[in-house]
């Protein structure tokens, strides 16, 4: 009985479908050619004789529409437009605020005797959602309406399904989730933040072409799953009757092209982690990474700050930004603090402190050991494991109550199988993590090069661990590449999700991603 009203309005869209192609019209509409965006019809000059209105073509989607007598008025948006404030429920609290809406809207009169016998019988069977063109001329109505006054009406397609309320837009999460499209069409905030992705990503790519680096594209499906600690996504190649392994990271692709002579090189593409969904995960998601011959982590650094304000620069506003309720200040430069630094300060331990680490471990509820599930055998957690673990849980914290982003560099060497170690102390590898508001958005090394320390490092790193850890996989031709000669270099990888959530000011890495990874639908 609940779906009763729902299936009324369906029948009635589906009714004057009917209608339409009984007019020998077709609903679904043809190339409309020669429409100029509404937001540049609203800037032409309205202080004309009628009878020298200038002559306009819009297309758009019907979001309102009020009928009296012989003349009907639509309101007919479309993409076009600068950000605009628009009244509108809040996602958080469930009030009212103000929002930015990219999207602009005009009035459109329909008279009974301006559009002719088959307009006027078009007009009685539109809906809200509706795609229409129209011709007609531009002005104000007697009440200063901004209007274009129709003269003739072309029907581009028809929405057989009913819209939702225009002030309320789609409130669910998920549900804006899972029908993206309409959250776009009613949710002024969702169409502003992919936007900003875009132009967050242009800007990256023109930041980068103009230092001289070279976008590639490297293989999605790999033969070994490497580059990163993270398990895969398998699949199955029929022809060569092999599995192979969407990718897990791009690095190990750009870094055979380094050997091969591109020295600036970067990708900007999807990668698969077989992994959990949460406020700051998604199984699929959008790394950037280079690779530049002759650099190391600090011109990385150096780099990644001149790329990440460049892209706070594109969006407007100046440095200082709200994330959560915090202003982060992206004022260059930012500060760097060194690894074991923090976790003396935070942790209450040294990093070279075995017994000390294990002791705050145990105060922490850490688990000290590794249990295998199939043997019931449990195996002590190495120390670096463990020191990782309490950086997580004492420092991260507190980089969430910084409001700079924050180089944290100098990583235990463990941690880091692909990175150059510091020539003065082989235990601390030369890595940052750039950390803004407590979250990590970029990683990057001194990239190591030394191709018999790569396979000792593999190797050390493999032993002991199950064949379905991804790393658990000797990559032969990759040292291969590197035995080749490889330049020494810097590398960078950038989570373009979480930039995009801390530039936005949105809490959700799911409404930064158009299509975000859910459950199936259940159809009950």
């Amino acid at each position: 009985m609940s779906n009763q009203p729902e299936q009324q309005l369906e029948a009635s869209r589906a009714e004057k479908l009917r209608r339409i192609e009984e007019m020998g019209l077709d609903p679904w509409g043809s190339r409309f050619d020669g429409h100029t965006p509404i937001a540049d019809i609203l800037k032409l000059p309205t202080d004309l004789p009628d009878d020298q209105r200038p002559k306009v073509r819009i297309a758009g989607r019907i979001v309102s529409r009020r009928e009296g007598g012989k003349i009907h008025f639509l309101d007919v948006k479309d993409s076009s437009g600068e950000p605009t404030l628009r009244e509108m429920k809040s996602e958080r609290e469930g009030s009212i605020e103000m929002v930015p809406d990219l999207t602009s809207r005009i009035q459109v009169m329909i008279g009974q005797k301006q559009v002719g016998e088959t307009g006027w019988a078009l007009a009685q069977n539109l809906d809200l959602g509706d795609l229409l063109g129209v011709d007609g001329s531009f002005g104000k109505t007697r009440r200063g309406e901004l209007t274009v006054f129709a003269e003739q009406l072309t029907f581009l397609a028809k929405s057989l399904e009913p819209h939702p309320d225009k002030l309320k837009g789609l409130a669910d999460a998920e549900l804006r989730q899972r029908m993206r499209y309409l959250d776009l069409i009613y949710n002024p905030s969702t169409l502003q933040r992919a936007k900003q992705r875009v132009l967050m990503i242009r800007t990256m790519r023109q930041y980068l072409d103009a230092r001289g680096f070279c976008e590639v594209e490297t293989p999605t499906l790999h033969s070994i799953a490497g580059g990163a600690a993270a398990r895969p996504f398998v699949t199955h190649h029929n022809a060569l009757d092999i599995d192979l392994f969407l990718r897990i990271a791009l690095e190990l692709h750009l870094k055979r092209l380094l050997v091969g002579g591109i020295e600036k090189v970067y990708e900007i593409g999807r990668v698969f982690r077989n992994e959990g969904i949460s406020r700051k995960h998604n199984p699929e998601f959008t790394m950037m990474e280079l690779y530049q011959a002759y650099g190391n982590y600090v011109t990385m650094m150096e780099l990644t700050e001149g790329l990440v304000v460049a892209c706070v620069d594109a969006l407007g506003g100046g440095h200082k930004r709200t994330y959560g309720g915090r202003d982060i200040d992206f004022t260059p430069p930012w500060p760097r603090a060194r690894y074991a630094d923090l976790f003396r300060e935070h942790a209450g331990a040294t990093i070279d402190d075995v017994d000390g680490v294990r002791k705050r471990a145990a105060d922490m509820h850490l688990p000290l050991a590794l249990k295998d599930e199939r043997s019931g055998t449990a195996t002590p957690k190495a120390h670096d494991v463990l020191v990782h673990e309490l950086f997580e849980q004492c420092v991260e914290p507190k980089l969430v109550e910084s409001d700079r982003p924050t180089f944290v560099h100098d990583y235990p060497a463990a941690l880091c199988p692909l990175t150059k170690r510091k020539r003065d102390n082989s235990n601390i590898a030369e890595r940052f993590e750039l950390y803004i508001h407590g979250m990590e958005v970029a990683n990057a090394y001194t990239e190591l090069n030394d191709p018999v320390m790569q396979e000792e490092t593999f190797r050390r790193q493999l032993a002991g661990l199950p064949e379905e850890d991804s790393m658990a996989k000797m990559d032969d031709d990759f040292v291969r590449a590197l035995r080749h000669g490889m330049p020494p270099a810097g590398g960078l990888g950038i989570g373009i999700d979480r930039l995009c959530m801390l530039l936005t000011d949105t809490p959700n890495i799911g409404d930064v991603i158009l299509f975000p990874l859910l459950r199936p639908e259940r159809k009950d």
